[in-house]
């Protein structure tokens, strides 16, 4: 089982520090294949702490939603499509399969075998029992179907419609039963009948079959030579010699070649409507090369998904990784209102009223008396200092401050220091497109039946925010309608003043709801106002309320 700590959707500093932190918390403390993941893109100022500190950026996953490729069988028995159906049949037996995908050489699947089609053709109905003496298959296969020894004669691999015959009669009738007979698709099966073994030889049968391993005299030998007549020795008596000669026929010329298939890694919820009503007994799953990979079967969909997931900072499923809601979600850590991400089991939910999910993780090292490594205690202020503002943040609480004195000491990076360098890569209005700027750090909501998107930027100051404001708001008018919100926003901060623009774009009747300073078309200015969670939700959300 894989546990993937992921932050939420359009990652901030927080969001990334938090996953790698938490992931070698869980590590350190034993848990055994665990690992960070993100679902967004990271930025300049994220690869920089990140970098500053030695990580690279977590995995990235577009979506976690459970697919073929986690539950199927993997270790396929299958069948060669120029394999006797003998083969294939002791496989089904063996394993108690219904049926056997058949492959190629480069196992590439050319359809399906099934334990019904080959008992049908072991025991076809009495308007058909005709076909029960004809073989398409090589002397060659009709040999090792029998586990039989070629004495005479040639070797012949050319499938062709072979007719078996057993000799068991008067010679006077058999040699009445030959003018009967082609005898070139011939394949006599008979015991220790010398006179019938010549006959059947000059006759100029296909091949001779001699059961029970009786031996063959030796002017049997040299006529079955002379005459070019294959001459085969049977380990078996005469009855089981037919039956598995019977079974000499290619798996090829039995498959199923219209059949259903599936990639592996198409989503299982998509896979079980192709599946559902399907009588197909079993689906081969194929790789990106498409060769077979494995076989999925219908009870397979109720096999545990080999994965779970740790939710950091972040508990509202509209913020997180795609397919979330079809993963199991074993912990969550996080610093915002509870927007119940729904679970099946009890969990460990750690919500505390700090300022960074990074807190919560450094706390957790203390609390279980794990040692932070010093790269680790550096990554994690990186997070506190981005979400707290360096500690100025009214979300700051007096945990934040104590955390942030303990990971300083650990790491011997001084927090002054290290904020200036952070907050001084990259300004997100010049190194980011305005679409970039708006879901680098969005987050999205629902309150009172209204859906709605949240961003934040942090600046130096506002000097380049003139020059981008219009293309701004035009590109949040866009997200807003695409994403059909109520309304959207952008909040830009500066970190020396502490003071913010909003950007919002929404329905007029909204808007002028809003009672802050007006610096311009869809936009305000919040003097004091740094924190999404803690000052600027709540402010909307009280609009929402007075909504006519």
């Amino acid at each position: 089982m894989t546990t993937i700590v992921i932050g939420h959707k359009n990652p901030d500093m927080d969001a990334i520090c938090s996953a790698i932190g938490y992931a070698e918390f869980k590590t350190a403390g034993g848990f055994p294949d665990v690992r960070a993941a993100r679902c967004g893109n990271t930025n300049e100022r994220i690869d920089f702490g990140l970098g500053r500190f030695g990580f690279e950026a977590p995995e990235f996953l577009s979506d976690v939603y459970p697919r073929i490729k986690d539950v199927m069988e993997r270790d396929v028995v299958s069948a060669r499509c120029d394999s006797p159906v003998y083969e294939a049949m002791t496989r089904i037996g063996e394993n108690r399969f219904r049926g056997l995908p058949v492959v190629d050489g480069d196992r590439r699947c050319l359809g399906l075998i099934s334990g019904f089609k080959l008992g049908q053709y072991l025991f076809p109905p009495l308007d058909r029992i005709a076909s029960a003496r004809i073989v398409d298959a090589s002397l060659a296969d009709i040999q090792a179907s029998i586990h039989g020894e070629l004495l005479a004669g040639p070797g012949d691999t050319e499938v062709y419609p072979h007719h078996l015959v057993v000799a068991a009669m008067h010679p006077t009738t058999f040699t009445r039963r030959l003018d009967e007979l082609d005898l070139k698709s011939t394949v006599l099966i008979v015991g220790d009948r010398w006179d019938i073994q010549e006959l059947s030889i000059r006759a100029g049968v296909r091949a001779l079959v001699i059961t029970n391993n009786f031996p063959a005299k030796k002017n049997v030998l040299a006529l079955a030579e002379k005459h070019g007549v294959s001459l085969i020795s049977s380990p078996h008596d005469t009855a089981t010699t037919v039956l598995l000669a019977r079974a000499a026929v290619t798996a090829g010329k039995m498959l199923q070649s219209d059949f259903t298939s599936l990639p592996d890694d198409m989503p299982l919820r998509e896979a079980k409507a192709d599946v559902a009503m399907s009588s197909q007994f079993a689906f081969p799953v194929l790789g990106e090369d498409g060769r077979l990979a494995g076989i999925l079967s219908k009870s397979d969909f109720l096999k545990p998904v080999p994965h779970q997931l740790i939710l950091v900072d972040h508990n509202e499923l509209s913020q997180a990784v795609n397919g979330a809601d079809e993963v199991p979600v074993v912990e969550i850590l996080d610093h915002h209102r509870i927007g119940v991400a729904p679970t099946h089991q009890p969990i460990l939910f750690l919500n505390r009223p700090v300022g960074s999910t990074c807190t919560i993780v450094a706390t957790s090292y203390q609390q279980a008396g794990i040692p932070i490594p010093k790269n680790v205690a550096g990554l994690l202020m990186c997070g506190v200092i981005s979400d707290t503002l360096n500690l100025s943040s009214p979300t700051t609480t007096e945990v934040d401050r104590k955390v942030m004195e303990d990971l300083a000491g650990i790491s011997g990076v001084r927090p002054a220091d290290l904020a200036s360098e952070i907050f001084s890569v990259g300004s997100p209005l010049l190194t980011m497109t305005s679409k970039q700027a708006i879901t680098a750090d969005c987050k999205e909501y629902t309150e009172r039946g209204f859906r709605f998107s949240v961003s934040q930027i942090e600046e130096l100051s506002f000097s380049h925010l003139p020059e981008k404001r219009d293309a701004l708001v035009a590109a949040l008018e866009t997200y807003r309608a695409s994403k059909h919100y109520f309304f959207s926003t952008l909040l830009i901060t500066d970190v020396n003043t502490q003071n913010s623009i909003l950007l919002l774009c929404g329905p007029d009747h909204f808007t002028r709801l809003i009672d802050f300073p007006d610096e311009g078309p869809g936009a305000w200015k919040l003097d004091g106002v740094v924190s999404r969670k803690k000052q600027l939700l709540p402010y909307l959300t009280s609009l929402m309320g007075r909504v006519p």
